[in-house]
């Protein structure tokens, strides 16, 4: 069994691909790139003329066996378009299954839209939370954001330009109106940051073009602790988001003096028959 190399490379910029990154493209006996386009542009920077199979979000599944068999003979390694694999892109299927074959696995670091934006962020971002690109069902985004509502650390998400103004919309009705920081086309020629409120960046990107990266602000200070009322208010504005009971329940009785099980009766009191339901364990 042979060893399967996780490669960063350039998300813009051809200059930022590493030295290391170079040589190991050019020993490997194949390339599984997202796009061979994409990569055979960075390869010929290089003058590099290694073998290239793409491997992708449609012929992952199919192709998978394949290269498993490849790599009990060869050296491959895995790029994503742009970055580093499996932040968001394909590749995390294969590398699970070559962990599980006991394939050798080596990480060669290379530039990310994370790392190269969240220094740019305007506020505190120590700590922050990725959720890569948000769920492009309506209900499961709106779940996903309001996951994050309370959390005192920023969240970072990927964004495409015709998704962008939607995706601000919800974000203010979800999370308020934040502060965020927006990059765009990072290291590329028309790289561009944002710094503003939400509601102002909706004024901003009329007609968004490029690839973004947004850090939102965490909320200003924890949340005060909710009223009985409030509480339950929030358990129903949960439940109608998605969140089953029980979970809605979780997050909310964080910000309340009472115990999980007294709050789901109230709840339950409220808005639900209780003989159609069962308290939490």
């Amino acid at each position: 069994m042979n060893s399967l190399f996780i490669v960063g490379t350039p998300i813009g910029n051809l200059q930022d691909i590493t030295l290391r990154a170079l040589q190991t493209l050019e020993s490997v006996d194949l390339i599984l790139t997202e796009d061979t386009r994409t990569t055979r542009k960075l390869l010929s920077a290089y003058g590099l003329k290694s073998r290239l199979l793409s491997y992708n979000e449609q012929n992952h599944q199919r192709r998978l066996p394949a290269i498993m068999k490849i790599l009990e003979s060869s050296n491959v390694a895995l790029v994503s378009e742009a970055g580093m694999p499996r932040l968001s892109d394909p590749g995390t299927e294969l590398v699970i299954e070559a962990i599980k074959g006991g394939v050798s696995i080596s990480t060669i670091p290379g530039p990310s839209a994370i790392t190269a934006a969240v220094p740019l962020a305007s506020f505190q971002a120590n700590e922050f939370t990725f959720l890569g690109f948000l769920p492009r069902i309506k209900s499961k985004r709106a779940h996903t954001l309001a996951s994050i509502e309370n959390q005192e650390r920023p969240t970072v998400i990927f964004e495409s330009p015709h998704r962008l103004r939607k995706t601000l919309q919800e974000l203010v009705e979800i999370l308020g109106n934040r502060q965020v920081t927006i990059c765009r086309e990072m290291t590329k020629l028309h790289e561009e940051t944002y710094h503003g409120s939400l509601s102002d960046a909706l004024e901003t990107f009329i007609s968004p073009r490029g690839e973004f990266t947004l850090i939102i602000d965490a909320v200003d200070f924890p949340a005060a602790a909710m009223t009985q009322a409030e509480a339950l208010d929030e358990i129903n504005r949960l439940s109608n988001l998605g969140f089953s009971p029980s979970k809605a329940v979780a997050q909310t009785v964080q910000n309340t003096d009472l115990s999980r099980r007294e709050l789901y009766k109230k709840w339950l009191d409220k808005f639900r028959d209780p003989l159609d339901s069962h308290l939490p364990e």
